[in-house]
């Protein structure tokens, strides 16, 4: 099943309306045209550069579609869990020599 055409923006009626008729007048004006034969092929000529132009103008952006939220996670998969720290760095932690490491609890994850 094919898609309705969509209909032409405001941009694209009057982009397309004003280069049919400036170029319309450029053309008669220039060539000076008084035959019905040179007036017709410039009114022709006039109305494919105007429909050429409609064409071209840019549309409108489409909001993007949202993305699906992933699945909710099993309550196993979120429980924290105590680590503890076997060899503490001398540098970084001031441990008192006499005092016994204790075991480091971490914030819960996201």
């Amino acid at each position: 099943m094919s898609r309705p055409m969509p209909r032409p923006t405001v941009a694209q009626l009057t982009y397309g309306s004003v280069t049919v008729v400036c170029s319309a007048l450029a053309m008669l004006l220039l060539s000076q045209a008084s035959s019905t034969p040179g007036i017709a092929v410039i009114t022709f000529a006039a109305l494919g550069l105007g429909l050429l132009v409609a064409l071209t103008v840019p549309l409108p952006q489409r909001a993007p579609e949202p993305v699906a939220e992933p699945a909710a996670k099993a309550p196993e998969d979120q429980i924290p869990v105590q680590r503890t720290v076997l060899t503490p760095d001398p540098a970084t932690h001031q441990t008192h020599p006499s005092r016994p490491a204790h075991p480091v609890r971490e914030p819960a994850g996201p």
